[in-house]
């Protein structure tokens, strides 16, 4: 689990979306199931303060990204978080 993960967890409540981590589950799945009014997605996290090079997706997590047919994002911050959510709300995703 990135260090960011609560932080982004936190926000994602506080803007009034249910969060489900899926950390735990490990094999390349998503850190987090979140739901935006009745659509679902899940989100990879990654750790911000690294650098971008090493914030690569590993091999489980590609090939999971590859056979999920749902929404699936990567970030890497709670503002990009945000932004995913509230472009889901205004009909822009």
């Amino acid at each position: 689990m990135d260090a960011n993960h609560g932080d982004i967890v936190d926000a994602l409540r506080h803007a009034g979306c249910g969060v489900l981590s899926l950390a735990a589950l490990g094999r390349g799945a998503p850190d987090i199931m979140c739901s935006v009014g009745r659509r679902v997605l899940t989100m990879e996290i990654k750790d911000g303060q690294k650098v971008p090079s090493k914030q690569k997706l590993t091999q489980a997590e590609q090939a999971w990204a590859a056979s999920w047919q749902g929404e699936h994002y990567l970030v890497s911050s709670v503002d990009e978080a945000l932004a995913i959510v509230g472009e889901i709300r205004r009909g822009l995703r």
